[in-house]
């Protein structure tokens, strides 16, 4: 399973949110936005008291287009809004070590770049979060939890 959440403020520079191409951006990420219509995975575009901030949810078999929009939408971000800030929480079970299937992969996006880091609130899953006496693994060696 692949699973993101993430949650940036939009803004065009460290000082000011608006330099005057704020508006042109946050067009562009809606219309992105509305291009991204999956049924499990969701991407917006806010708008709350003056301020504009992006919103990702998704809960995906795997790793696929979802995850790529994911890093399209951050790479945009990154790029023409400089000035913006914010996480990005992710968890895989196919993700190489660090963090592996066992944690979540922390993107953090300040001044422009992204940047990894270790979670240190729900990693390791097991047992932060989740009880392995719960999950076995199943033939592909993925785990999953027992029957009832």
């Amino acid at each position: 399973m692949h699973e993101f959440h993430a949650w940036i403020r939009l803004s065009e520079s460290t000082e000011e949110s608006d330099l005057g191409n704020l508006r042109v951006v946050v067009n562009d990420l809606r219309a992105l936005a509305e291009e991204s219509k999956w049924h499990d995975a969701s991407f917006e575009i806010k708008s709350l008291n003056g301020q504009h901030f992006f919103t990702a949810d998704g809960f995906v078999n795997r790793r696929r287009v979802e995850g790529e929009r994911l890093d399209l939408f951050l790479d945009t971000i990154s790029r023409r809004l400089p000035g913006s800030w914010g996480l990005v929480y992710e968890r895989d079970d196919e993700m190489p070590d660090p963090p592996g299937p066992n944690g979540f992969r922390v993107r953090t996006l300040a001044r422009g770049k992204i940047l990894e880091h270790a979670d240190p609130f729900l990693s390791p899953c097991n047992p932060v979060i989740e009880d392995l006496s719960a999950i076995t693994p199943n033939r592909a060696g993925s785990f999953c939890a027992e029957p009832q």
